[in-house]
């Protein structure tokens, strides 16, 4: 299924603005930005919105081709052009006759190669390894890169010839964090998209969105797309709240912010239950006082007369989690943030229930 651009930032819809001017045009274009950014994506728009749509898409990574290869890869052989060709074989060029070819990755094209697709853009001819035949073709090439084209020109690694060949037109894609004010959009997005009749779609709580709008996705859209269908396969139909999710299944980054963000989904279980015993029941009645009746009832069922020890439910809750705690400290050795971590509670929490109960820590 073809996945559609999301996005209402400045920049994403001047980049659709300029998609839909281009697309008509046989104008080569050259997309910049981050690998896992979406350079891929718009080059499928652009496609979408010629009139080449009803051709064929042809996508290469130039980058994950053997040098050895490309060649045959992209241009095609001929049966017994060499050992292993056991078959005639149609390149990517010439599968792209009539549509679109997507070099995606041209700044990690070899030089050798550079020079050949050169001599094919300019004559709109390719020549399959081990053909006298030359074959005409009618592309329209889409290319892409994460390298700074300009500067691999100066260190001699890309001809200058072939990079004003295809910046005719030339695309940037700004890196998720520079659009972070998109990041809940395309997070329910991938959650629909991800989403079947066995997997319900996932939803997220406010923190939890607040988290992923500020760390800063490293591998962009592809890590945000990743994230949310590992996600929506371990939790499918459930909202998440950042602290039920395992770190193991989150980014290293996010999985710090997390232990630092103060939770403001949700009190803890502690501050839920602690509260003052002259504040109204869980059904919102006042607490009345036990009569002698119930009292009897209560022990002849198992339960203890906490009033017969001196001691409420908060306060045996208090001792509950002091006890926790400096147990956690003991196996961190004084280490808040391990501490932490351990205990699946905010830093900052810790750290006030650790003055609370005077324990010893450490700072970090």
């Amino acid at each position: 299924m073809t996945q559609s651009i999301v996005g209402e930032s400045a920049h994403t819809r001047q980049l659709l603005q300029l998609i839909r001017s281009i697309a008509p045009t046989a104008a080569s274009v050259l997309i910049n930005g981050e690998s896992g950014a979406g350079k891929e994506l718009v080059a499928q728009a652009i496609h979408d919105q010629s009139d080449r749509s009803g051709q064929a898409f042809i996508a290469v990574n130039c980058g994950a081709i053997p040098a050895e290869l490309m060649e045959s890869e992209l241009f095609g052989h001929k049966k017994g052009a060499f050992t292993g060709a056991i078959a005639d074989h149609t390149g990517k060029v010439a599968a792209a006759d009539g549509g679109t070819l997507f070099l995606d990755e041209i700044g990690d094209m070899p030089m050798s190669m550079q020079v050949k697709l050169l001599r094919v853009l300019q004559e709109k001819m390719v020549l399959p390894v081990g053909s006298n035949q030359s074959q005409s073709v009618d592309i329209r090439v889409v290319a892409a890169t994460h390298r700074v084209l300009e500067d691999e020109i100066k260190a001699g690694r890309f001809r200058a010839d072939l990079y004003y060949r295809l910046n005719v037109v030339p695309l940037q894609v700004q890196p998720l964090r520079s659009r972070r004010d998109e990041v809940p959009a395309l997070i329910r997005h991938f959650a629909k998209h991800f989403a079947s009749e066995d997997n319900p779609s996932i939803a997220f709580t406010d923190g939890f969105l607040e988290v992923m709008q500020r760390y800063d996705w490293p591998g962009n859209v592809r890590e945000l797309s990743n994230m949310i269908h590992r996600l929506s396969v371990l939790y499918p139909g459930q909202t998440l709240h950042m602290n039920h999710v395992a770190p193991s299944m989150l980014p290293a980054g996010m999985a710090e912010l997390i232990t630092e963000t103060p939770d403001s989904d949700q009190g803890s279980l502690f501050d839920l239950m602690m509260q003052d015993d002259s504040e109204a029941g869980s059904d919102g009645m006042a607490v009345e006082p036990e009569s002698d009746v119930e009292s009897i009832v209560m022990h002849a069922q198992g339960f203890e007369d906490f009033r017969q020890r001196g001691q409420s439910l908060k306060g045996m809750l208090s001792d509950i989690e002091q006890d926790l705690i400096e147990r956690a400290l003991q196996e961190s050795d004084g280490n808040v943030s391990r501490c932490a971590k351990l205990l699946r509670m905010q830093r900052t929490t810790l750290i006030e229930r650790i003055k609370k109960y005077n324990l010893n820590m450490h700072a970090a």
